[in-house]
C-alpha cells in the first residue's frame, strides 16, 4: 500500500512536516435570503455548466441517489462528478491517486492526512488560495482563527468544514443522583464520589450489585481520559514549560490523571475492560442501565436518551461541562475547529480561471439557501422549518438517511459562517448541552503544535504515540508503575521523541 512518505519519495521530495455534523440549537444568523447567492462564474468556455470532479468521504452504507446532486447542480450551475469513497478506504485511495497523478479537482483531507501532505503543498502540488478568497463574499465569512490552523508556512491551501471547538463534558443519570441525594459534580472530588456512589450505593434500587459508576471505551482522546486530563490541567497534546514545548505525558498533570483513573478503575467504579470496549458497547452499557456516567461529547445525550428511554421511559439524564481540577480551575481540550479541509490539486486544476470557478462553487455552498439544501435536503420533504431551526420529518427519516446524509461531507464552513439552519432541540437536556458546548469556548486548552512541522513526527509519530498509549492503559490497569511509565518516556525519547521535541521547538520559534 502506498504511504504519503513513499509517494513523496517517488516524486523526488523529502517529507519535512506535518478532526457527525453538529446539529443543535437555534441560529440567529439563519436566513433564506439569496442576497449572497454566489459570486462564481461556473460556465465552461462553451457556455455549458462547469464540471467539477471531486472525491468525497462516504460515511453511509450506500451512495446516495441523484436527487440532491441534481438540485445542487441546478443551484450552482455546475455538473458534479463525485467519487464517493467509503471512509475506511479513503486514505489509501487518496494516496494512490496522488502517486498516480489522478487526483480530482477537489480533495477532502482529515487533519492527519493534511499534515502528511504539507511537503506536497510546499512543492507546489496544490493551489495556494488566499490570493483569491477576497473575490468571494461568502468564503470571506470563514473563521480566520480556524483558517490560521490550516496554514502551512503562513500560506492557505484549504477551506475547512467547521466543528465546535469542544463538545466535551459529562452525561449522567440524574434519576440515580436524585435517588442518592447527590448534587451535580463541580470538581474532581465530587465526580469521584458520584462514580463511587453509582457503583456501591444501589442507585437503581434493585438491591443488586449491578451498576458501574462510569463507562469508558478504547479511545484515550474521545473517550474519558483526555477530558479528565483537561480537568487536571494537562496540556492539549503539547504544552510549554520554561519556554520549551514538551509532550503532554511529560507533565505532572498527566501522571495525576493516571493516578486518578487508576484509582477509579482499581476500585471497580468503571468497566474493567475499557481498553477493549468499543463505542457501541460503551453506549450499550449506559443505555441499558449498567453505568451512570458517560464522559465525552455532550451532544450524545439525545441519542443516549432515545435509546435508553425506549426500555426505561422514566429515565432522567443531565449534562454538565464544568469540573474543576485540584487547582480550582476548569479547562477543556480543543480541536483545531475543523473536521476536514478541501484541497485543490494543480494536476487537476490547471488555470486560475478554473480555480476561480471551483472556489465559486464553494462560495455558492456557503449561501444559506444552498447550505440548507446540502445539509438538510428539501424543505417539506426532508425537513420543516420551526422558528429559527428545523425539524426532520420523522416519517421521511429514511429518505434523509439515504438521500441527504452522504452529502454532509461536502459542507464548507459552519452555521455561523454559512447561515444554515440548525436542528431544533426537542429534548431540553440536549438544548442545555448545546449551550454548554458554546460555554466551553471560555475555557479552551489549545494544542500549540497544530501548525508546527516535524519530519520525525510524520515518519515515526504514530509508532511512538502507540508506546505512550499502551503505557497509559497499562498504568491505569495496574500493570505498570510510575518507574515503568517513566522508562517508556525514555524509550519514546530515544527512539525519535527527542528529535520531535527539537523539530517542533524549532518550528515554534520560527512562528513566534
Amino acid at each position: 500500500m502506498f504511504t504519503v512518505k513513499k509517494i513523496l519519495s517517488l516524486c523526488g521530495m523529502t517529507a519535512t512536516s506535518l478532526l457527525i455534523l453538529a446539529a443543535c440549537g437555534g441560529n440567529e444568523n439563519v436566513s433564506q435570503s439569496n442576497s449572497n447567492e454566489g459570486s462564481g462564474n461556473h460556465t465552461s468556455d462553451n457556455g455549458e455548466p462547469f464540471e467539477i470532479e471531486m472525491m468525497a468521504n462516504l460515511h453511509t452504507p450506500e451512495t446516495p441517489d441523484n436527487l440532491l446532486k441534481e438540485l445542487l447542480e441546478e443551484k450552482t450551475n455546475t455538473v458534479l462528478n463525485i467519487q464517493w469513497v467509503p471512509d475506511g478506504n479513503y486514505e489509501e485511495r487518496l494516496n494512490t491517486a496522488f502517486a498516480t497523478g489522478t487526483l480530482p479537482m477537489v480533495v477532502p483531507m482529515g487533519f492527519d492526512m493534511f499534515n502528511q501532505f504539507k511537503d506536497a503543498m510546499r512543492a507546489g502540488e496544490f493551489w495556494e488560495i488566499e490570493p483569491y478568497l477576497e473575490e468571494f463574499e461568502n468564503l470571506n465569512n470563514l473563521n480566520p482563527d480556524i483558517l490560521d490552523n490550516t496554514r502551512v508556512d503562513g500560506k492557505l491551501y484549504a477551506i475547512y468544514q467547521g466543528r465546535p471547538l469542544s463538545r466535551q463534558g459529562i452525561i449522567y443519570r440524574k434519576d440515580w443522583a436524585d435517588n442518592l441525594g447527590i448534587d451535580e459534580p463541580t470538581n474532581t472530588d465530587e465526580f469521584y464520589e458520584m462514580v463511587r456512589a453509582f457503583t456501591e450505593d444501589d442507585p437503581n434500587g434493585t438491591g443488586q450489585d449491578d451498576t458501574n459508576g462510569m463507562t469508558d471505551r478504547s479511545d484515550l482522546v474521545y473517550g474519558s481520559f483526555k477530558t479528565i486530563a483537561s480537568w487536571f490541567g494537562t496540556p492539549n497534546s503539547w504544552g510549554e514549560e520554561d519556554g520549551e514545548l514538551l509532550p503532554e505525558f511529560m507533565f505532572d498533570e498527566y501522571m495525576e490523571t493516571l493516578d486518578y483513573m487508576k484509582d477509579i478503575h482499581s476500585n471497580g467504579y468503571m468497566n474493567q475492560d475499557f481498553p477493549v470496549t468499543s463505542k457501541d458497547d460503551q453506549i450499550a452499557q449506559f443505555t441499558s442501565g449498567r453505568a451512570g456516567v458517560y464522559v465525552g461529547s455532550m451532544g450524545d445525550v439525545l441519542s443516549l436518551y432515545n435509546d435508553a428511554s425506549a426500555t426505561n421511559p422514566d429515565i432522567e439524564l443531565a449534562v454538565t461541562n464544568y469540573i474543576e481540577g485540584p487547582d480550582g480551575e476548569y479547562g477543556i481540550w480543543a480541536i483545531p475547529g475543523f473536521g476536514s479541509v478541501m484541497m485543490f490539486p494543480k494536476s487537476a486544476i490547471e488555470t486560475e480561471d478554473e480555480l476561480r470557478k471551483v472556489l465559486g462553487f464553494y462560495d455558492d455552498l456557503m449561501t444559506p439557501e444552498v447550505a440548507n439544501l446540502l445539509v438538510w435536503g428539501v424543505e417539506g420533504t426532508h425537513y420543516e422549518v420551526e422558528g429559527d431551526g428545523i425539524r426532520i420529518i420523522e416519517e421521511n427519516r429514511n429518505l434523509v438517511d439515504t438521500q441527504v446524509r452522504p452529502f454532509l461531507s461536502l459542507e464548507v464552513g459552519e452555521p455561523e459562517s454559512n447561515g444554515r439552519y440548525e436542528m431544533v432541540a426537542e429534548y431540553d437536556v440536549k438544548a442545555e448541552a448545546d449551550e454548554l458546548i458554546i460555554d466551553n469556548n471560555n475555557y479552551l486548552i489549545h494544542d500549540p503544535s497544530i501548525t508546527l512541522d516535524s519530519e520525525t513526527y510524520i515518519t515515526n509519530g504514530d509508532r511512538l504515540q502507540q508506546l505512550i498509549d499502551d503505557a497509559t492503559y497499562q498504568y491505569i490497569l495496574g500493570q505498570m508503575d510510575e518507574d515503568g511509565f517513566n522508562n517508556t518516556i525514555e524509550r519514546w525519547r530515544n527512539e525519535g521523541g527527542d528529535a520531535i521535541i527539537a523539530e517542533f521547538n524549532t518550528s515554534y520559534a520560527e512562528q513566534k
